[in-house]
């Protein structure tokens, strides 16, 4: 990977990139023009937060790093999880580059051996019995496809978690318990039911009363809900009720899957009695940070279905060999590069230290630290504070995300190539930017 340029101070200004084209002369790198398009064809809402944000405009990409138009550089503890890789892994890029110049796209008339490949690749590294894969372009596709594949076995009664996120097309919306997100698309998908996340004995008792109609979707970690860690044993208990009552399982893998949490799922942490789902969804990783991709991973049994007949459930660019060139080099580099355990190794690490910088702010402004691998929340007691936090670190080099269905929790989803000198500048960031969110709303 190209070497990042040396890290700028905290406090000053971002190193410059070389070569980078004037804001004046280019109307690509003109904020207000760029601004004023995202409003009269974009969204004007999307045109006034980058606005507050700066203005600035993400021109190029490398590594843990992002560049804005001025020559600015940034570094990504954000990205939405999907840059495990960072940006531009050579190995991703190289192979995406070799499909464009052969066969981007197919014409779906011969069989397209790409797909095949990374079909190939992706199933190796899934848990037993998860052989069946179906590429889609995104996760709400994911999850989409796996609501109708449960529903061509007739598990038509859905049954969520309070704060999951699966998406916001019309039956991953469903799934995603956010009122905020559901009201101005109702009616959604009938006989759905959102119990709270993290007990069991509340689905056991909806489970009792649905029987084998229910399609039960869950997440290992909540990601957009917060960094919401279960209680030790929760998803195989999970899937224990879901085969008691004859019940459908998803497991929602799209953000915590592929070395997210430091192993190469989040099913994984349950040790000696792993849950055994009937479709697993995959997403934001695969993609290698290059091209978007997701799938849909199902057993044998569960998939049977779409084996049958092809045709049952379709997309006109899913599994793309561009896309699927992506997906394949993604995973062979996850494993020849051993990325799974380097997130393991510097999510403990960054846990602890982000922990520290917050200690003198607990109990006040902070109220709790979480995480698990390179999934980290920061909760705040004020909603405010989130937004007053980005702000400052964006303002030190340091991009972060929020949590759309947790206001109040800042979340970092760092790539796992991070090193030794971006976590010292990431945590004096850090460390500054709490001090003066700290002073300013007390």
């Amino acid at each position: 990977m190209t070497a990042a340029p040396a890290v700028a101070p905290v406090t000053g200004s971002v190193a410059p990139v070389t070569g980078s084209m004037s804001p004046v002369t280019d109307p690509a790198t003109d904020r207000a023009h760029i601004a004023r398009l995202y409003r009269e064809h974009l969204s004007s809402g999307r045109s006034v937060l980058g606005t507050v944000l700066g203005g600035m405009l993400e021109t190029a990409s490398d590594g843990v790093w992002v560049f804005t138009e001025d020559g600015r550089r940034y570094l990504d503890f954000g990205g939405y999880g999907v840059f495990i890789l960072g940006h531009r892994h050579p190995h991703v890029t190289a192979a995406v580059h070799r499909q464009v110049d052969t066969h981007p796209l197919a014409g779906r008339v011969f069989l397209e051996p790409v797909a095949a490949l990374a079909a190939e690749a992706l199933a190796a590294r899934t848990p037993p019995g998860l052989d069946h894969v179906h590429f889609v372009n995104s996760g709400a596709e994911a999850t989409e496809a796996g609501l109708k594949l449960a529903r061509a076995h007739g598990h038509t009664a859905l049954v969520s978690t309070l704060g999951g996120y699966h998406g916001k097309t019309l039956g991953a919306l469903t799934a995603t318990a956010n009122p905020k997100y559901q009201q101005p698309f109702r009616p959604l998908l009938p006989d759905s039911t959102a119990v709270p996340y993290g007990d069991a004995a509340a689905l056991d008792a909806t489970l009792a009363e649905l029987g084998r109609r229910a399609c039960v979707i869950v997440e290992p970690v909540q990601g957009e809900g917060g960094v919401r860690i279960p209680p030790p044993g929760y998803l195989a208990e999970v899937s224990r009720l879901c085969r008691t009552y004859g019940a459908f399982l998803i497991l929602d893998e799209i953000q915590t899957g592929l070395g997210r949490l430091g192993s190469w799922w989040g099913m994984d942490a349950e040790g000696g009695s792993p849950p055994q789902p009937d479709v697993l969804l995959v997403g934001k990783g695969l993609s290698g940070g290059v091209v978007p991709v997701a799938a849909m991973v199902a057993t044998p049994a569960a998939y049977a279905p779409f084996s049958r007949d092809p045709y049952l459930h379709t997309s006109t660019f899913a599994a793309s060999p561009i896309a699927c060139a992506a997906a394949l080099a993604a995973v062979e580099a996850l494993e020849s590069e051993e990325v799974v355990p380097r997130a393991r190794a510097l999510g403990e690490r960054l846990l602890a230290d982000v922990r520290a910088a917050c200690a003198p702010y607990t109990g006040g402004l902070v109220r709790e630290v979480r995480g698990r691998g390179l999934l980290i929340g920061l909760e705040f007691a004020e909603e405010q504070a989130v937004g007053e936090l980005i702000l400052e670190l964006v303002g030190r080099g340091v991009l972060v995300n929020h949590s759309l269905n947790a206001t109040r929790v800042l979340r970092l989803t760092p790539p796992a190539i991070v090193g030794e000198e971006e976590v010292r500048l990431f945590l004096t960031a850090l460390t500054e930017a709490l001090r003066v969110v700290a002073t300013r709303i007390g």
